[in-house]
């Protein structure tokens, strides 16, 4: 990875544990949840993230927005970053959105900026990341 260049990678992940709770369930309208989700990843980011994550479900459609702090190596530099994430859809749309929080990076991960969108599917769940460091 050069210097500067951007660089995409995507990083397959499983969720190690889930606590959520539904903190308002209105007879009409989406339910809205608060949850923590702890994450292992693999590939080109090796290790582990704990999220917050506020979802509207109904039956409409749903979103969700989330920070995300991720430790471990990316593409081989070791430290920490945080990740804003949400999405929105229904039936026929879906859309996602993410960004690296500036300034978050520590360790060789300093300087880290770029976008993410995560994906779950037929071909797992998993994140992809454009980055420059």
């Amino acid at each position: 990875m050069a210097e500067g260049a951007e660089t995409t990678i995507t990083a397959p992940f499983e969720i190690t544990g889930w606590d959520g709770a539904t903190y308002e369930e209105p007879a009409e309208g989406p339910k809205l949840t608060r949850a923590r989700i702890h994450k292992r990843f693999s590939g080109a980011i090796e290790g582990t993230s704990v999220t917050e994550l506020l979802t509207a479900q109904g039956d409409a459609g749903s979103g969700y927005v989330a920070s995300e702090r991720v430790e471990g190596a990316l593409n081989g530099h070791s430290g920490t970053f945080v990740l804003q994430h949400g999405g929105v859809g229904d039936e026929t749309e879906q859309r996602a959105f993410g960004h690296v929080v500036p300034g978050s990076g520590t360790g060789e991960l300093r300087g880290l900026r770029g976008t993410a969108v995560y994906a779950h599917d037929e071909d797992g769940a998993r994140l992809t990341l454009s980055f420059t460091l």
